[in-house]
């Protein structure tokens, strides 16, 4: 059990969306279970939730702890730039989402945090959102904060760095976290291969605080 999950922590790197450096090295949690069967990796030490305060696409300010308080949430680190793994990720956890019944859906709070704040503006940020689905919530905010914040939740990220061709990559840790109504712990975690017919099996189990 311990060499499986230590295999399944040295798996969890950063990612670049799409760039192969070699600062995407360093694990960034430690899991309790191989995930060689399953998408989801329940957490030895589930996670609590970030302290952060950070603006949304309407540009108000958003408490993640108050406003997610009770609710089952998914909180995911990205940038609407990136050119496969942020917008693939979205997506499956939108698709999963329709399929659950309207109730369970009002219920499901889906946070993505931007990692590439200067060019992920309010304004932007919405309008990449609403094409995954209009009810995610997008945050945005000084680096420094959502640096901070990710790193309460094992998720390491850097700051967008200009490659030699002109293009700005922004390395993060690509998880998606799922925090508990119950105890607003975040105690699953999902990696990047993560499919949507994952999630839409996992959903329904997250949405009442079980472990899928």
């Amino acid at each position: 059990m311990l060499a499986a999950a230590l295999a399944a922590a040295a798996a969890l790197t950063l990612s670049a969306c799409g760039s192969d450096t070699d600062s995407a090295k360093q694990p960034v949690a430690d899991v309790s279970m191989d995930t060689s069967t399953k998408a989801a990796t329940v957490l030895d030490q589930p996670f609590t939730k970030p302290d952060l305060v950070l603006t949304d696409t309407h540009g108000k300010k958003y408490d993640l702890r108050e406003e997610t308080k009770g609710k089952p949430t998914l909180i995911y680190f990205g940038y609407t730039n990136c050119p496969d793994v942020c917008p693939l990720t979205m997506s499956n956890i939108a698709l999963a989402k329709r399929a659950l019944p309207k109730a369970d859906q009002d219920k499901l709070q889906v946070v993505f945090v931007t990692t590439d704040p200067e060019r992920d503006t309010p304004s932007s940020l919405g309008s990449w959102l609403k094409a995954q689905d209009p009810a995610f919530t997008g945050l945005t905010g000084d680096f420094p904060t959502i640096q901070a914040g990710a790193r309460q939740i094992g998720i390491g990220i850097d700051p967008p760095k200009v490659e030699k061709d002109g293009t700005v990559v922004s390395m993060h840790g690509a998880q998606v976290i799922a925090f508990s109504p119950k105890s607003d712990k975040g105690y699953v975690l999902y990696g990047e291969d993560t499919t949507s017919e994952d999630y839409t099996k996992d959903l329904p189990k997250l949405i009442t605080g079980a472990t899928p």
